[in-house]
């Protein structure tokens, strides 16, 4: 079977989708390599993945970070060329990359191979039909409103002129024509999670959210028979400050019966105790730890999450029919949190404060038209094409093409 390496960066809500597509590809027979951050290697060991560090991740001391573009760029390129003869020697036959690791995509085609960029979240892309993402506004109705989407557009798209640029000076100078050539893009997400738009692009498909777990421990989950309420700090840089502490003392506020699992990397459980504490919810009633959270929300018993509003978080509390109470940071958070709110799935909290959560997880534990639509979301994710058909169709179409002597690139 053909050979796939997947390239990533070292962020949570991308090195794990990374993961997630190299199980799939494995269980269909495929041999896999996974490249990202060196974090997570051991993660991935125990896991039986098989992944390398990420070549050219470092920033060196004249990259300038404080520009998004000039980073994605410049830094694609040192990876590009880094990673290259890793592919060669791994003998990879095609590779995914992160939408945001540029480096993966240029380093297949120095390599000469096929490459797919993953999304590991709803499609991002500009749109002529859209508010620009991260406004987390709907579309426009009415003159004000299609005016105010065309000026907003107007206004980002200086700054998308000028990533376009930078990505094509850093491609032209590691030997690459202007524009990338992926032969498809996967959008791994909940369709329901995605706004309809007017130019979706060719060979782009929706997939299924791709969701791996660091760990095989399971949660002990608090007795009783209160509401079970699962608290998911963000993992990513951007997220809201001082989540966990808020949160549990909006819930010492809710004065009913609740348990508490609070879920996440690198908690410090001796801090959480003591804010429990100050929240008035009884020893015994909170659980803190890294844990499968999927196998939790399959239980059943989880009522509602309370999360920093990630896709990966959100992707998989609404794929097993959960609502949320989300609690955006920066990034794409504040853009999901209101899809999801306008989908009925949940509450988001403005301004954080401790009665805003406890009245919005009050509300959704009192309303349960969110959980209807939690699972209206999940549904919406039935009878879509899988990583694994889109690559296939890809090495199948490439191996024809090179019968009749010419490359593929679509």
């Amino acid at each position: 079977m053909p050979r796939v390496g997947i390239v990533a960066g070292p962020d949570a809500g991308h090195a794990f989708p990374a993961f997630a597509l190299a199980e799939l590809f494995a269980g269909a027979g495929y041999g896999v390599v996974v490249y990202t951050g060196k974090r997570w290697l051991k993660q991935a060991a125990r896991s039986g993945i098989p992944a390398l560090e990420l070549p050219g991740l470092t920033a060196l001391a004249d990259d300038d970070d404080g520009d998004a573009g000039d980073k994605l760029s410049g830094r694609a390129a040192r990876i590009a060329r880094a990673l290259e003869p890793s592919l060669i020697s791994e003998g990879v036959d095609l590779v995914t990359s992160d939408v945001i690791t540029l480096g993966g995509g240029w380093a297949a085609e120095l390599a000469g191979v096929p490459w797919v960029e993953c999304s590991p979240h709803p499609l991002y892309d500009a749109s002529r039909g859209l508010p620009p993402v991260g406004s987390g506004l709907t579309v426009g109705t009415g003159p004000r409103g299609r005016l105010r989407d065309s000026l907003m557009r107007a206004a980002t798209g200086r700054s998308i002129r000028l990533g376009e640029r930078q990505r094509a000076a850093a491609r032209t100078a590691i030997g690459l024509p202007p524009g990338p050539c992926p032969a498809a893009r996967l959008v791994a997400t909940l369709p329901a999670l995605e706004v309809r738009r007017p130019d979706w692009p060719a060979r782009t498909h929706i997939v299924r959210p791709l969701l791996w777990e660091p760990t095989n421990d399971v949660f002990d989950i608090p007795p009783g028979d209160g509401p079970l309420i699962m608290v998911a700090p963000s993992t990513a840089a951007t997220g809201a400050d001082d989540m966990v502490s808020t949160v549990l003392g909006g819930l010492g506020a809710l004065r009913r019966d609740i348990r508490v699992v609070v879920s996440g990397l690198d908690l410090d459980d001796a801090t959480i105790a003591a804010i429990c504490t100050r929240a008035g919810l009884p020893t015994g009633s909170v659980v803190t730890g890294l844990a499968r959270q999927d196998r939790l929300l399959a239980s059943g018993e989880v009522a509602t999450v309370i999360c920093g509003s990630g896709h990966g978080i959100l992707a998989k509390s609404l794929s097993h029919g959960v609502p949320v109470v989300t609690i955006p940071g920066g990034g794409d958070q504040w853009e999901l949190a209101n899809r999801v709110s306008r989908l009925g799935a949940g509450t988001l909290v403005r301004p954080v404060t401790e009665p805003a959560v406890t009245a919005a997880v009050r509300t959704v534990l009192d309303d349960r038209a969110h959980t209807a639509a939690a699972a209206r979301i999940a549904a919406s994710a039935t009878g879509l094409v899988t990583p694994v058909q889109v690559v296939d169709r890809i090495l199948r179409r490439g191996a024809d093409t090179a019968r009749m002597g010419s490359t593929p690139c679509e």
